[in-house]
């Protein structure tokens, strides 16, 4: 297969992490990203040596990691864009500290910073002040990833669920103001839905910016549970010589962990063998 397989973790939340680990190994997947609320509340509070344990257990499963999303999701109360400076200070503080628990997890780590609530316009703000907001906190945040080998991404996200950063082209136009090496996109089929282009010209088009892709149905349910065109965009992805990660995450998980991941898997590498 042209492509690595990886899962997020959050429907294993309640599993050991050294089994949830070995299971993914098991089914095919090669990497691992991690939303940090599965490790501790605050990042902060996560030690040197419980990251070195964390770290240890992801290579000797197999695995390899490959960052982490669900970024703000705890501690609760952060806010990336408020008017309120301190709690902005705060917000952004716990981004730098997420940096660095990506680092310390493993090298060349990926950050997905959807965050939609976190991110959208609060306090009176206009949808241009709170993206200011977003462009200079990620601006202010860019030198430590990029000391670290930490890429951010911006992550487009639908309009129902926030105002700020609403398509690919946006978030390209973010990054390119940005211009550090640290600071990137990525896409996600399930937050596309509000894309008016086909998405694997979408993709094409910006392919240059795009350093991760997320896979799931249009609802949020594990691939093959609908009818997304999986294939043309693997397709497009294999043509343009993709070298990321394709990384599933699901909302739904309700048929459990390891059948949602299973399933998942082989019905991937179906649309990837018929997209080659």
């Amino acid at each position: 297969m042209p492509f690595r397989h990886a899962i997020c973790n959050e429907a294993f939340e309640k599993w050991d992490f050294a089994e949830s680990c070995r299971v993914m190994k098991r089914l095919g997947y090669q990497g691992i990203e991690i939303a940090p609320f599965t490790l501790a509340e605050d990042p902060v509070d996560l030690s040197a040596e419980r990251r070195r344990e964390v770290k240890d257990i992801i290579a000797s499963e197999g695995l390899q990691f490959v960052g982490l999303h669900w970024l703000m999701v705890s501690p609760k109360g952060l806010h990336v864009t408020t008017p309120d400076e301190t709690l902005r200070a705060r917000s952004w503080q716990h981004i730098r500290n997420l940096i660095d628990l990506c680092a310390d997890l493993g090298p060349d780590g990926v950050m997905v910073f959807g965050s939609p609530k976190q991110r959208g316009t609060v306090g009176g703000l206009t949808v241009a002040e709170a993206t200011k907001n977003y462009v200079d906190g990620l601006a202010g945040v860019a030198a430590q990833a990029e000391e670290r080998g930490v890429k951010l991404l911006i992550e487009a996200l639908p309009v129902e669920q926030t105002d700020v950063v609403l398509t690919l082209d946006e978030a390209v136009e973010h990054v390119k103001a940005i211009g550090s090496p640290a600071i990137a996109t990525m896409f996600d089929t399930h937050n596309a839905v509000d894309e008016v282009e086909p998405h694997a010209e979408l993709i094409e088009k910006h392919f240059e910016w795009i350093r991760h892709v997320h896979v799931n149905e249009i609802d949020g349910r594990h691939p093959g549970t609908g009818d997304y065109d999986f294939v043309s965009i693997f397709r497009k992805l294999n043509q343009l010589n993709y070298q990321g990660w394709v990384s599933m995450e699901a909302f739904d998980f309700s048929p459990g962990a390891e059948v949602l991941a299973a399933e998942s898997i082989q019905y991937l590498n179906r649309r990837i063998e018929e997209a080659l």
